[in-house]
């Protein structure tokens, strides 16, 4: 009979076989308001969240609040003699709906400062683990590390009301943004600085002292570091980490809870993981052309052997939208501002001259342009930051603004348990055969 491990595989086999034959016929035939295929094929397409931080638009991008990324760069308040928008700006407008002041700002900057204290026994749980843990594990880890501050759970142990749920909501969102940067540096410390930390600077803005905490004291730098922060904070509600710490939350899971969920899904490979797959794809073509700085045409070659193993060319393409994602052109514009010269930033820019159109020439790819991806890690091995394995990291400090601030809204407009109805594959079958409705 073979062992349960051959069994599986086989039933599944048949089964995978049987399911694209029923979509290939009845994929486009509708199950209550949505069709066969989405609900097989990740319900792609499907509008059933509200999420009112962000939308994003298959041609505009991404926008926050209404605002695009050009606009929020030039709007949003910044730091003294700083040119890009300070992060404590754009919770600001995620959370109230209006553009912040720099008086607003401040008091953001200052209300993280204060709040800002890490508990020892979060770094413990931290060192507990081998340093050889991925960073995300670290970072996750600290974060249920720090759930026994959580108000939430704490006033829920009591009896609070639920009509004062989003009290103790805003209060858990605003002491884990707070302490982020605190965990993230002190794990970059403890990996890559043989655990040669820094303490925090009082005097400095969120993503300025994250910078600070990390051992980087340039200016650009911590310019680089406000840029990011903002531009990844949010993607509307329905890709993984955005869409599960909701998820998690409805459940009245404190945004602890509900934020290390989120982040255990950013840490996927088709998720917040991309940024490192890009740069590590570049590293080993680089290594395989023998050079620091190949030509359109040797990139074009590795390009296509890439394509042609069955592989794909990271940080291209998105589910949504269909142009080069803005966040890329405002990293693109960074670079040309603070680093024209540097070769790996040049081949991200001749990368971005020679990938688009081969996928368009293969007529299968709706979105052949880049995404955020496709460009953040070169800009940080430009410092000096080469440990690609924490840039996830970074994104998962920066998306804590976004989905911590939806979750105080989610809980301040008392959104419901999600709860949405599942079918199996045998009652598709049954109601094709017009053997009863499966979507009551």
């Amino acid at each position: 009979m073979g062992t349960i491990k051959e069994r599986f595989k086989v039933t599944a086999d048949a089964a995978n076989t049987e399911i694209k034959e029923l979509l290939k016929e009845h994929g486009s035939k509708k199950i209550g308001e949505v069709t066969l295929a989405q609900i097989y094929q990740g319900m792609r397409g499907m509008t059933g969240l509200v999420t009112e931080t962000s939308l994003l638009d298959a041609q505009e991008g991404i926008r926050f609040r209404g605002y695009s990324i050009p606009e929020l760069q030039q709007q949003l308040p910044k730091a003294p003699e700083g040119g890009e928008p300070l992060p404590e700006g754009l919770f600001y407008l995620m959370l109230m709906g209006e553009l912040p002041t720099e008086e607003d700002a401040a008091e953001i900057t200052s209300l993280w400062q204060r709040r800002s204290h890490v508990p020892n026994h979060v770094f413990d749980i931290i060192d507990a683990l081998p340093i050889n843990t991925h960073p995300m594990t670290m970072f996750v880890t600290g974060v249920m590390a720090l759930q026994t501050e959580s108000n939430f759970a704490k006033e829920y142990a009591k009896g609070i009301n639920k009509k004062d749920y989003w009290n103790a909501i805003y209060d858990d969102a605003m002491d884990l943004i707070a302490r982020l940067p605190r965990i993230a540096a002190y794990i970059y410390r403890r990996k890559y600085k043989n655990n040669d930390h820094i303490q925090p600077n009082g005097l400095l803005d969120w993503a300025g002292n994250l910078a600070h905490m990390m051992g980087f004291e340039d200016e650009s730098f911590k310019e680089l570091m406000r840029l990011y922060m903002t531009i990844h904070a949010d993607h509307e509600g329905g890709n993984v980490s955005a869409h599960t710490t909701h998820l998690v939350g409805s459940a009245l899971s404190d945004p602890f809870l509900s934020y290390a969920a989120g982040m255990n899904g950013l840490a996927g490979p088709l998720h917040g993981l991309a940024n490192q797959e890009v740069i590590k794809w570049i590293f080993e073509m680089q290594e395989e052309l023998g050079t620091d700085d190949p030509s359109k045409e040797q990139i074009e070659e590795y390009v296509r052997k890439t394509l042609s193993s069955g592989k794909v060319v990271p940080g291209y393409g998105h589910a949504v939208l269909r142009k080069t994602d803005p966040r890329f052109t405002a990293q693109m514009e960074f670079g040309k501002k603070h680093m024209p010269d540097d070769k790996l930033v040049n081949t991200v820019w001749k990368i971005y001259d020679t990938v688009p159109p081969i996928l368009q020439s293969l007529g299968k790819i709706k979105n052949p342009w880049p995404n955020v991806d496709a460009h953040s890690g070169a800009l940080l091995v430009h410092y000096g930051l080469v440990e690609y394995e924490f840039y996830t990291v970074l994104f998962a400090v920066s998306r804590a603004l976004g989905v911590l601030a939806s979750l105080c809204w989610d809980r301040a407009l008392g959104f419901p348990l999600e709860r949405p109805k599942s079918v199996t594959t045998q009652s598709v079958k049954l109601w094709l055969e017009g053997k009863g409705e499966i979507w009551e």
